[in-house]
């Protein structure tokens, strides 16, 4: 799906930051997930595969990015 694609998309925040304005927001395709600021829709998103996604969601959860 190209990036213009994603404006009509289905985007979902964090249920943590649904009332703050510094969002990383996400769309699902089949074979892609979109990923954009949600102070910034106009921007064409970044695009990943779904298990490129799938790692990183991984790894934050395994803690690799928490601060010490």
């Amino acid at each position: 799906m190209s990036a213009l694609g994603w404006a009509e998309g289905t985007w979902r925040k964090g249920s943590r930051s649904q009332f703050d304005g510094n969002c990383v927001e996400v769309a699902f395709s089949e074979e892609v997930v979109a990923l954009r600021d949600s102070k910034s829709p106009h921007i064409p998103p970044l695009v990943i595969s779904r298990a490129e996604f799938a790692a990183f969601v991984g790894l934050i959860k395994a803690g690799d990015f928490d601060r010490p």
